[in-house]
């Protein structure tokens, strides 16, 4: 006999309706066999799917289990902010009014409301890294043949295993990010995230006609192009927004070989892994943002501030699908 239990699909790191990393909240789990729960998230297809259930320890708020479309993970970092989003949606109400407690099973996560964000935003603490160091020399090989680049092409690389087992490399720039196209077969039983940061110059990657004036979008390379009589007619206008704003500090991408998405949109627990190790060691600010699934059409925005208490992944959450699901 199946029962219906409250459900959402919730958008995490954005706050426009599916252009983040979309997750599905069954919000009573109580009753289901882990078969029943790896199932349900195999059929949805989606990054992942997390089951909220009674809290076991004390200080925790809610228990999350969290599943890809494979495996169960202990610790992921967009299901636990979208979770906390349904929760909290749904008419959960924290011991502490500043924040919530997850549990799951990498242990209790911390998650704070950031103040002055309408909509609300929500940011969790990074949990300890559980592997650190470079990474072997062979793994380097694997990981630069699998994306097609050479190892000038990489400023610094570490493990950054904090749940899932990613392997973490900062590359040169944002354009080199955006270029990759991995070889996902050499890839498959590497996790692995890249990241590189933008210039003040940089444009959106899209596709334009360069034989037609209007396609072409407005930017840092249009003086490049050559005058044409469309332009001379249009005058002064062609060199309107002819340098634009970098849309994040860095830009990121992580590849989940083996995964229903082989590319993840918007990845808290790599961006927590990143920050852990990118702040600590001065190669990057102690604050910064972080767009990421541009290649996929995604546009999710992920902010990471280190201060006293630890690493902070922050980002907005909305909720797409809010209904019932029957599950036994």
């Amino acid at each position: 006999m199946s029962i219906a239990r409250p459900y959402k699909q919730v958008d995490v790191f954005s706050s426009s309706p599916y252009t983040g990393n979309g997750l599905a909240v069954v919000l009573d789990g109580e009753g289901l066999s882990d078969a029943q729960m790896l199932g349900f998230a195999n059929w949805t297809n989606l990054a992942e799917t997390v089951f909220l259930l009674p809290a076991t320890h004390p200080d925790a708020d809610y228990r999350a289990r969290i599943f890809t479309t494979t495996t169960e993970l202990p610790f992921a970092g967009h299901p636990t902010l979208g979770a906390a989003h349904a929760w909290l949606e749904a008419g959960g109400v924290p011991k502490n009014p500043a924040g919530l407690i997850q549990e799951c099973g990498a242990g209790l996560i911390e998650v704070r409301r950031v103040p002055g964000e309408d909509p609300e935003s929500l940011a969790f603490k990074a949990p300890p890294l559980m592997r650190t160091g470079e990474l072997e020399d062979d793994v380097l090989e694997w990981a630069l043949g699998g994306l097609g680049i050479k190892r000038e092409d990489v400023l610094a690389h570490q493990w950054l295993v904090n749940g899932p087992n990613w392997a973490g490399l900062l590359l040169r720039d944002a354009d080199l990010v955006l270029s990759l196209e991995p070889d996902y077969s050499a890839l498959a039983g590497l996790e692995i995230g890249v990241i590189g940061p933008h210039t003040v110059g940089g444009v959106p990657a899209r596709s334009y006609d360069p034989n037609v004036p209007e396609a072409r979008p407005a930017g840092a390379r249009e003086e490049l192009r050559p005058v044409s009589a469309a332009d001379e007619r249009r005058g002064a206008q062609r060199f309107r927004n002819v340098v634009t704003g970098a849309p994040a500090d860095y830009e990121v991408r992580a590849f989940c070989p083996g995964e229903g998405l082989q590319e993840d949109p918007a990845t808290g627990s790599l961006n927590a892994g990143f920050g852990e190790w990118l702040t600590g060691t001065g190669l990057a600010p102690a604050s910064y943002t972080v767009r990421q699934g541009t290649r996929l059409g995604r546009s999710a925005i992920l902010h990471v501030d280190s201060d006293a208490a630890g690493v902070w992944i922050a980002g907005h959450s909305v909720t797409c699908i809010d209904g019932v699901v029957n599950l036994p």
